[in-house]
């Protein structure tokens, strides 16, 4: 009989999608890395395992504990059903911007959510880091992952995604373009395949309202950037520890409207239902490819993190749409 002693066994080996009809005026070759076919539903289940066993390993997380985290979402998933197959329990705590729907799968999947507000800043006593970091020094027996800092999320990616990346192109990748959130997966991935060939570039894409862009070009950490955006999962206001900057060649900015109609036109002309970042980083993509003139012998892998249930009620709604002024 073939098997999984649980789900999260499925976790990786997800599949590479050429696109085909966004990709007007663009010679290269450019392939979706799609991650939504992981069990929950994003790259972060894999980031999440691995932060938990090794934590295990380490002796942190004890048997009973409680995983406390603070997550725009996805890593929130993946967590809770590493939670399951091991026998802990979940408190997460999100920003008040977060769709609907995330927080409902995670209380669906049996965690506690502690929704924060958005608009405050990272050390204030109510924004979601703050509030995790409390509840773990409150709660007896409990594990603060911290993803942003946690070197167990690049290892992840650096273990598994970027060798899949390197396997399914046979070696011919020239680009890696993702969006830029925590860190762990542009980190993880790039290292892995500039070890392989120095010459693959990687662009990571930000968002207006986040200091990545910036930092990267003046190294000047500017709170002047620093302004709320609705896009979900990408960007931030603090630099966590998982970004490596030396390993990120360039960085291109997407406006919120921008990765919001082109995640409309994934689904729509490619079959591809998947989350608003995945458009922001595909239309990034795809402006990076016509400016810089790619051409037939270059092979960009641009990497989907999530899927479209997490945005029923806004980029998937018409009339939150046209509210946005996204569409007419």
């Amino acid at each position: 009989m073939k098997y999984l002693n649980h789900i999260t066994e499925a976790i990786g080996n997800t599949p590479m999608v050429k696109l085909n009809n966004v990709t007007e005026g663009v010679k290269a070759t450019i392939l979706a890395k799609v991650e939504y076919l992981n069990p929950g539903n994003s790259v972060k289940d894999r980031m999440a395992i691995k932060m938990i066993e090794d934590a295990e390993k380490a002796g942190i997380l004890k048997p009973g504990g409680t995983i406390i985290e603070g997550t725009s979402g996805n890593t929130g998933m993946g967590l809770a059903l590493a939670a399951i197959a091991k026998g802990y329990k979940c408190i997460f705590t999100l920003a008040d911007k977060q769709s609907k729907e995330k927080m409902d799968i995670l209380r669906a999947v049996g965690a506690e959510v502690v929704v924060c507000p958005t608009n405050v800043s990272p050390d204030h006593p109510d924004s979601y880091y703050s509030v995790a970091k409390r509840l773990n020094q409150e709660i007896p027996n409990s594990f603060y992952p911290n993803q942003y800092d946690n070197m167990s999320n690049w290892a992840a990616h650096y273990e598994s995604t970027g060798p899949e990346i390197w396997e399914q192109t046979e070696g011919k990748v020239t680009h890696f373009i993702t969006g830029v959130g925590t860190g762990g997966t542009v980190t993880g991935i790039s290292k892995y395949l500039k070890e392989k060939n120095p010459a693959v570039k990687t662009i990571g894409i930000d968002t207006y309202g986040s200091v990545f862009k910036k930092y990267k070009e003046t190294g000047i950490f500017d709170e002047n950037e620093i302004y709320s955006y609705a896009t979900e999962g990408i960007g931030e206001d603090i630099l966590p520890k998982n970004v490596d900057f030396d390993l990120i060649d360039q960085f291109i900015k997407v406006t919120d409207k921008d990765g919001a109609v082109m995640t409309r036109r994934l689904a729509k002309e490619e079959g591809l239902f998947v989350g608003w970042s995945c458009g922001t980083a595909v239309f990034g993509a795809l402006e990076y490819a016509r400016e810089n003139n790619l051409t037939e012998e270059d092979v960009i892998v641009v990497l989907l993190p999530d899927h479209g249930t997490r945005y029923l009620g806004k980029i998937y709604n018409d009339d939150w749409m046209r509210a946005q002024g996204y569409i007419d």
